[in-house]
């Protein structure tokens, strides 16, 4: 059994539907420098664009690749038997309208797969009785999963006070949460100009502040029953590990430069709220991820492929992950068990 919690939704009718496109280019916020457009490519196909700044690409959907047929073909192709929409990063602008079509769409695509797709609910993340009621929609009428989150919303953290309302009712609730990193950290400006590093690195980076906000921040004190799904490792959080959580020095230090009473706390929050998504594992190198599965433990660890940023990543990182050198209950672990026992998936 092969579980890929990452693949991204977004409506099928996204293109075509002047209502759905008016919602996803109209939120992007302009004055914070996020430039939304759309292009036509060669083929004749339609191809979205998230720049920032202004002619630097984060983000590219083009038309076609998000219809149910491709995501089951690819799964087909892949040996990949379920798997757990998303919407890819645009939830941190989304309006609770254009929220509600977003759901509709997924939960019909669920219903369509004949049982291989679910889905996360996607809101504002801000409470309220509109939006908690969407939240119980989701979860009640439509059947869904999980929720999601962005790491970071304009220029809050999820540790922000402006989130305990919403991260109140999914302590309550219980609700499994993915939190998926958005295209460039809130200070971005000193790497954007090169193309790795914007894409790549600024996810990396917004993912680890994230993730540290929230070890550091006490948050799982308030909202114990939190279960959190970092994209992207986390941010590399297997090699931040005990860097950040240092032990006391053996030896008298004429000054204590560092906080040395984290690391029982921070160790217990790892184990019991935080979990990580491999994010097209195939990117990350075998040496890495075989590190990442040795220092988090492959019980906290869930494949997840993006597609279909890049269409290879899936059936790559299938391939990936069973050519590393684990231990098959490590692989079903992170292939399908811990999605299993997160999501509640009665498989």
């Amino acid at each position: 059994m092969i579980i890929d919690i990452n693949m991204h939704h977004l409506p099928e009718d996204l293109f075509t539907n002047e209502k759905v496109l008016d919602g996803f280019l109209s939120t992007a916020p302009r004055s914070f420098g996020e430039i939304a457009r759309l292009e036509t490519l060669d083929s004749g196909k339609r191809h979205m664009i998230l720049e920032k700044p202004k002619g630097y690409q984060n983000l590219n959907y083009v038309e076609g690749d998000y219809s149910l047929e491709a995501k089951l073909q690819a799964m087909d192709d892949a040996g990949v038997d379920k798997a757990i929409l998303r919407v890819p990063v645009w939830q941190e602008w989304l309006r609770l309208d254009t929220c509600k079509i977003v759901n509709d769409n997924a939960a019909k695509l669920c219903e369509r797969s004949g049982g291989r797709l679910y889905a996360n609910a996607v809101l504002p993340p801000w409470g309220g009785k509109e939006n908690l009621y969407e939240l119980e929609r989701c979860l009640k009428e439509l059947g869904m999963v999980g929720v999601q989150l962005a790491c970071h919303y304009g220029q809050l953290y999820l540790d922000d006070e402006a989130f305990k309302p919403y991260l109140k009712v999914l302590n309550e609730m219980s609700v499994p949460v993915i939190v998926h990193h958005t295209p460039l950290p809130v200070y971005w400006q000193s790497i954007y100009e090169y193309t790795n590093l914007r894409r790549e690195l600024g996810r990396i980076i917004d993912q680890a502040t994230a993730l540290g906000r929230e070890l550091f921040s006490g948050m799982f004190e308030e909202f114990p029953n939190l279960k959190m799904i970092h994209t992207m490792f986390g941010g590399n959080w297997f090699a931040n590990y005990h860097l950040l959580t240092p032990h006391k020095s053996t030896k008298k230090e004429a000054l204590v430069r560092l906080n040395t009473s984290e690391a029982e706390r921070i160790s217990s929050y790892l184990e019991n709220n935080i979990f990580f998504d491999m994010t097209h594992p195939a990117s990350w190198g075998k040496a890495e991820v075989e590190c990442a599965i040795k220092v988090c433990g492959a019980e906290h660890i869930l494949f997840g492929s993006s597609f279909p940023v890049v269409y290879g990543w899936m059936s790559e990182g299938v391939q990936f992950v069973n050519s590393l050198d684990i231990t098959e209950t490590e692989r079903e672990l992170i292939m399908h068990k811990n999605a299993c026992r997160l999501f509640g998936l009665d498989i």
